[in-house]
């Protein structure tokens, strides 16, 4: 089975092709980092129509890589949510055209749901089945989520952030400390240089019930817009070099720890009763965390740390296609899949 699939949630412009479920045939992606760079964060309305001008070429190429004519495909896969809901209604009218096109059924992804299954994608990890029941931790610019995963399709979440996600403190940290843009990789490099121990920043610990979280228990949610607000009132009263070691890189570490400690923490109360931790997301790229994730997992009898490739932690379109794959094969098409509209605010199992 092979499935193109189209990512436009945010401000990545994706497009990949991959043959059942994990065999990644193409995997393109247009960055739009450098339109946003100028103003430290996504613009909407810049992303949407980065998206109109790139998508159609994106797609091209992705076909051509993978090396198939059209009607070699066996379905169209698309994002529909969660993401801005300009971004996502730039793919989703791209993928009912192609669907439309090519008389072929149309697959309707919910973007956290492949970001958990970028895990699987390659020959060399376990299949789905193999890996579950297990705990996915979604870490992203706009998600930070812990997921009980029984299988494709049946999911529990059982805690997230409060507040900012864990890529949104890197990139509000980053604009502080005045490093520039995405926040998280400017943050990782700096912070190799730096000490983590410099300064004692707080944890993101939830510690009671409250109506942003509802009916998640405490231990296993996250908050980090009071770690940015210490690190704003830090920098008022100690700029950079007013004393010795205070350095950016000892503050860009001692800030990634902070939010590193709190994922591993809440990670190692949500994981008790699993057997695999899957760490997926842009920022499980970041290398202090893989470090410490591994650092625990390594503690725990039994525990097996599954990582995504790199290609596939950020946004990307294989893992909508591979997900779309196992939901063709156990599902009949969706009949009203050409009548659906975007949901910015779709959750986990939507």
């Amino acid at each position: 089975m092979k499935i193109l699939g189209i990512e436009t949630s945010c401000d990545e412009t994706a497009a990949a092709v991959v043959q059942d479920g994990r065999h990644v045939l193409s995997n393109i992606v247009y960055s739009q980092i450098a339109h946003h760079r100028p103003y430290g964060g996504v613009v909407p309305e810049i992303a949407s129509r980065k998206h109109v001008e790139h998508l159609p070429e994106v797609i091209r190429e992705a076909m051509t890589k993978a090396a198939l004519p059209w009607d070699a495909l066996d379905g169209i896969a698309v994002t529909s949510g969660p993401g801005l809901a300009s971004s996502l209604l730039v793919g989703l009218a791209a993928a009912k055209a192609l669907a439309l096109r090519l008389k072929k059924p149309l697959v309707p992804i919910n973007h956290l749901e492949a970001h958990i299954y970028s895990a699987f994608l390659g020959s060399d990890g376990p299949t789905p089945q193999e890996a579950g029941p297990f705990l996915a931790l979604i870490v992203s610019g706009g998600h930070t989520s812990f997921v009980r995963v029984d299988g494709i399709g049946c999911y529990q979440l059982l805690g997230r952030t409060v507040d900012d996600a864990a890529g949104e403190a890197f990139d509000k940290g980053a604009n502080l400390l005045q490093l520039g843009y995405p926040g998280g990789p400017v943050i990782d490099k700096s912070a190799r240089e730096g000490d983590p121990a410099f300064l004692a920043f707080p944890r993101g610990y939830v510690k009671k019930l409250h109506a942003r979280i509802r009916n998640l228990h405490p231990r296993y949610c996250v908050s980090f817009s009071g770690l940015k607000t210490a690190l704003l009132y830090y920098l008022r009263e100690n700029p950079v070099g007013s004393a010795p070691g205070i350095t950016v890189p000892n503050l860009a570490a001692a800030y990634q720890e902070a939010i590193v400690d709190t994922l591993v923490q809440r990670a190692r109360n949500a994981s008790e009763s699993a057997s695999t931790l899957a760490l997926v997301g842009g920022v499980s790229l970041n290398r202090r965390l893989r470090e410490k994730m591994s650092a625990m997992a390594a503690k725990r009898p039994g525990m097996k740390l599954l990582l995504a490739a790199p290609a596939f932690c950020t946004d990307n379109a294989a893992m909508v296609a591979g997900l779309a794959a196992h939901k063709l094969a156990s599902a009949a098409p969706l009949q009203h899949a050409m009548r659906m509209d975007v949901d910015p605010n779709m959750g986990i199992g939507e």
